[in-house]
């Protein structure tokens, strides 16, 4: 697969990521479109959910990446830290800070537009398919030891030695 964003990473156990919004694979909701970057849509997250979390999972780190974006780093939609090893969904809108469906203890880091939240899908016309990677990673610890400012490449670096599974669900978006 073209610009992979797993290919250095290290192989763990996966699990299963879901969403009743979209298939894996397929075209995101209007809804998790960018309002802010102007895309069509509300920046509103989709809902999500999971299991078969590995055996001692303490917390959970979520992420969205575009790895089709035409920056030659790729593009960070959204970053959640420390979400509880026990939860096992969030509802759509949770990447809204106003909304507050976050669990108690999570922290949503910055996204590329400096941003605290979920920002949605926004691929420029003409540039074809993007994918959208929802990375849903079991960690060995309650809490990762980073700013709150800190981004989803620092989350990523530092929680490297704490990974126990990954659980991923792969959305796309184009504009005509």
């Amino acid at each position: 697969m073209a610009n992979d964003p797993n290919w250095r990473l290290p192989e763990v156990p996966g699990f299963e990521l879901t969403s009743p919004d979209f298939e894996p694979g397929g075209r995101l909701p209007t809804s998790a479109r960018s309002a802010i970057f102007g895309a069509g849509g509300d920046d509103r997250s989709p809902a999500l959910a999971w299991s078969g979390a590995p055996e001692g999972t303490k917390s959970f780190v979520l992420t969205v990446y575009d790895p089709d974006a035409p920056t030659g780093s790729g593009f960070w939609h959204w970053s959640v830290r420390d979400l509880p090893g026990d939860a096992t969904s969030l509802p759509a809108d949770a990447g809204d800070p106003d909304a507050a469906l976050l669990p108690a203890g999570a922290v949503t880091g910055p996204n590329e537009a400096g941003l605290q939240r979920f920002l949605g899908a926004a691929p420029p016309a003409g540039h074809g398919e993007h994918r959208y990677f929802f990375t849903l990673t079991a960690l060995d610890v309650p809490s990762l030891d980073v700013d709150a400012a800190a981004t989803p490449a620092i989350v990523g670096f530092t929680m490297l030695g704490h990974v126990l599974g990954r659980a991923q669900l792969i959305g796309t978006a184009i504009t005509e």
